[in-house]
């Protein structure tokens, strides 16, 4: 698979997600409509939740229709009605902001159910920005599915300028600054509709993530684990930074200099530990990288790659110090029938069952590998002497293994060894060839003795 491919463990985590957040966002419109449709309902929900319209929480509700239906596995029919519940919900936030500038009414306020205890000229009608908001997530909703190079440009660009409001909606009530489209401070967005349209918001860039330009965040590469990292980080430090800033200047009275000089420092703290942190995610992906690419996955041991580059090193820096050096050669017994009669499961039980072997009777610093679907090398720097007591212990382990109760299958390997003195110049590749050699003379020894 691609890094560039989405990651099938982030796609499983993010599809929950969305649909805790559907879910969410749809109970929150169904009770708001309820609470404004049944009198008696309404009256015992805390007075917060009328700052929610009726026509709010019908939007609310085709929006989470919309992006319900706009899943990929759905039907072509599903997905046209996804597009016509997404521009109503994009008319509806049109038709209110023409309202607004004309000082007209459309019956949009009175759709459903009016406000009837409310002093506002228009008691019904949704506030501008959330109307704003709307338009913005239906115009976004309309093509979310799109495949074509420009339909797809599209959508990214409508669910990006989504957000960007949603941003501005929420930051702007936490900041209590209400004043975000030019209106007044008695019209507001109520703390449910925004609640719902960042869910909705999110579920839509998740979608987009899938085939847009947001599915950097959801692929298997370093970068995309870097960019799900940093994202939330990036995403409120600058308000954070803002909110300090207010803070010091309206309520401690610090003045302008001290305020700038302590965000100032703050903001390069701040940068510095970011660079720490992605210094150290990619350090850290880069050795992930570099054990897969020399590892055997199965056994966990070097694979033919890592034996070879290590063992290289190994066998130089023997020769450069005129040290002995010995390779050993292993190579399993009737593996093959093994696979055949008891299953592949079996037979690569027993080749993790020997790289443990083989781990426990050598040293950390010898440079143990699997170099073949049966075969296995290891290169120590000792000599003869020492290698001849390492296969000693190598075959007494395999023997208390193969002793132990409810063995189903024999546990048997044939090995071969050569020492290098220090003073010739052999290859590795050599070597190996020599204790390859050795290791199918004891394998024909073996043959002879059972016939």
């Amino acid at each position: 698979m691609s890094n560039s491919e989405p990651d099938p463990a982030v796609l499983q985590q993010l599809a929950w997600v969305k649909r805790a957040s559907l879910a969410v966002a749809a109970l929150i419109a169904l009770a708001t409509l309820a609470a404004w449709l049944i009198y008696p309902l309404g009256q015992i929900l805390p007075e917060g939740w009328r700052l929610m319209k009726a026509n709010s929480a019908l939007c609310i509700f085709f929006g989470t229709l919309a992006l319900h239906f706009s899943e990929p596995r759905q039907s072509k029919r599903r997905h046209l009605l996804s597009q016509l519940l997404a521009l109503v919900v994009a008319l509806c936030g049109i038709a209110t902001l023409v309202e607004y500038s004309f000082h007209i009414s459309l019956g949009i306020d009175a759709f459903l159910a009016q406000d009837f205890g409310s002093t506002y000229r228009f008691p019904g009608r949704m506030a501008p920005q959330t109307a704003a908001a709307f338009a913005i997530l239906g115009l976004a909703l309309i093509p979310i599915q799109a495949q074509s190079r420009i339909g797809a440009w599209l959508a990214d660009l409508a669910v990006s300028c989504n957000c960007f409001v949603i941003l501005v909606l929420v930051s702007g009530h936490i900041f209590g600054a209400m004043r975000i489209f030019g209106i007044s401070s008695t019209v507001q967005t109520s703390p449910q509709t925004m609640i719902c349209l960042v869910l909705l918001s999110t579920v839509a860039v998740f979608r987009r993530g899938e085939n847009g330009i947001y599915s950097i965040f959801l692929g298997r590469g370093i970068g995309s684990r870097i960019a799900r990292t940093l994202a939330p980080i990036l995403l409120v430090i600058s308000f954070f930074r803002e909110a300090g800033r207010a803070h010091m200047i309206q309520v401690l009275h610090l003045p302008e200099q001290y305020t700038t000089a302590i965000l100032a420092s703050v903001a390069t703290a701040v940068s510095f530990a970011l660079l720490l942190l992605l210094t150290w995610r990619i350090t850290r992906m880069e050795k992930e990288i570099r054990d897969l690419s020399l590892r055997d996955e199965l056994t966990g041991l070097h694979n033919l790659r890592g034996f070879q580059v290590l063992a290289e090193q190994a066998l130089r820096l023997a020769q450069r110090s005129q040290l002995p050096l010995s390779v050993l050669f292993i190579d399993l017994d009737n593996l093959k029938e093994i696979n055949d009669s008891l299953g592949h499961g079996t037979g690569s039980a027993i080749l993790v069952e020997t790289g443990e072997l083989i781990k426990g009777i050598f040293r950390e610093s010898d440079i143990v590998g699997r170099i073949g679907g049966d075969e296995f090398a290891v290169v120590c720097q000792c000599d003869k002497v020492a290698m001849a007591i390492a296969c000693g212990r190598l075959v007494d382990a395999s023997v208390a293994r193969n002793s132990g109760a409810g063995r189903r299958f024999p546990f048997s390997f044939s090995m071969g060894y050569v020492t290098s003195n220090g003073h010739t110049h052999l290859s590795l590749q050599e070597l190996l060839a020599q204790a390859d050699k050795a290791m199918y003379e004891e394998k024909r020894q073996k043959k002879i003795t059972r016939s």
